[in-house]
């Protein structure tokens, strides 16, 4: 499919200049080769000044994800969005590539109000380069000359009311890496979190320190992906391990609610003694963190590698369960993974939340998060308050009305 050019780009797609951004259309600015100009100059006007970043000589240091990248002026970061203006950080602002309603199983958060919606927003753009991406329409768009995404104009109040028509009790920034448009989200989340609505990261987990404290007042829910325990592995991904455990670690113990997800992928990450590691690492930060196995299926530049059967996530949940995790679940295979799609009591083992794929079929834990057979209290974010095991329990519903720093959970 061809690239959408300058001159032919569809309704609704950024065609004019708004106050308070800037275009910026060299190939050196967007990092871009000559086939990839016109979107590349799209993108370079959907800017405002950045936040996370400092001046050093000869460049500016970015702090948006763990790359930690040195841009010297005309030069943009590994992300491709995030570029060097005259000395000035540019930084994606003003539009979505993606918008849509979905169920909250989908992010997945199997711990976090069960059965409602959350409002997702996606940019363009990400810091790793994952050959089995199944999002790469939007996060490989500069660099694949294959994908291709349109980019709405958007003010971060509208995203918010359509939030509040389809009472979705959740927003998350989705679709690419939200880390490399980390103000643009900020901007979306400051609008919600007042109007009783929870912010959430849905993330590859390749972060720092500096991105984590800005985002944290305004992020209650975060996903990390951890993708492998083997940092070879990790690199030719184009991250590291070491940055995605120190997130992994830091997210929990500020006491944003985290869910980590695994895509099993068969030659990749699959092995016993993996798994085992992934596992040995979770339950030392705590046992009571929600980890998803899921299925891979053949995509994007992985289109020969079998697709993860169910005995696979079956064996890998339970290699998860030996480890002492008390909350495993696998997914990608509706229907076909037992009760590995359902919360259970980890004490007494009654039912408390019954799936099939996404679809809740039967919420049986009480409003405060406590098991109704056993009175056990389950970690999550319920209806009637937050069960955080690093923070005392707190009302949900009137943190986030009230504004207060909803990454204190």
């Amino acid at each position: 499919m061809a690239r959408p050019d300058a001159t032919t780009l569809r309704p609704g797609m950024y065609t004019q200049t708004r106050p308070g951004v800037r275009r910026a259309y060299t190939n050196d600015a967007m990092g871009a080769p000559p086939t990839e100009v016109p979107l590349a100059r799209v993108l370079g006007g959907l800017t405002r000044e950045g936040d996370l970043h400092d001046h050093e000589a000869g460049g500016i240091r970015c702090h948006a994800c763990g790359h930690r990248c040195f841009i010297p002026p005309g030069r943009a970061g590994v992300c491709r969005v995030r570029f060097n203006d005259g000395g000035t950080l540019r930084v994606p602002w003003g539009y979505v590539a993606g918008l849509q309603c979905d169920p909250i199983e989908k992010k997945p958060f199997f711990h976090v109000l069960p059965g409602s919606e959350a409002l997702s927003f996606g940019m363009l753009g990400c810091d790793l380069h994952c050959a089995y991406c199944q999002n790469w329409i939007t996060s490989q768009v500069l660099r694949d000359k294959e994908a291709t995404a349109e980019a709405r104009l958007v003010e971060p109040r509208e995203i918010v009311d359509i939030a509040l028509e389809r009472r979705a009790p959740v927003i998350a920034s989705t679709y690419n890496e939200p880390l490399i448009t980390s103000e643009w989200a900020m901007a979306v989340m400051r609008e919600a979190v007042p109007r009783g609505i929870l912010g959430a990261y849905i993330s590859n987990g390749n972060a720092t320190e500096r991105v984590l404290d800005y985002i944290q007042p305004w992020v209650s829910l975060y996903k990390v992906d951890l993708k492998s325990f083997r940092d070879r592995s990790y690199r030719t991904l184009g991250g590291t391990l070491e940055a995605v455990l120190r997130t992994i670690a830091s997210v929990w113990r500020r006491g944003i609610w985290l869910e980590v997800v695994t895509l099993v992928v068969p030659g990749l990450n699959d092995s016993d003694a993996e798994i085992a590691d992934m596992a040995g690492f979770l339950h030392d930060l705590s046992p009571d963190i929600p980890w998803h196995l899921t299925a891979f299926h053949p995509d994007y530049r992985m289109t020969t590698t079998r697709a993860t059967g169910a005995d696979a996530l079956e064996r890998a949940a339970s290699i998860a369960r030996q480890h002492g995790m008390r909350f495993v679940y696998a997914g990608n295979r509706p229907g076909d993974v037992e009760d590995l799609e359902n919360t259970r009591c980890p004490s007494c083992r009654i039912l408390l939340v019954e799936r099939t794929g996404f679809r809740v079929r039967r919420v049986a834990i009480d409003a405060a998060g406590k098991c109704p057979g056993c009175g056990l209290p389950v970690p999550g974010v319920w209806a009637g308050g937050v069960r955080h095991p690093a923070l005392p329990a707190t009302p949900a519903g009137a943190r986030a009305a009230a504004g207060a720093a909803p990454g204190q959970v």
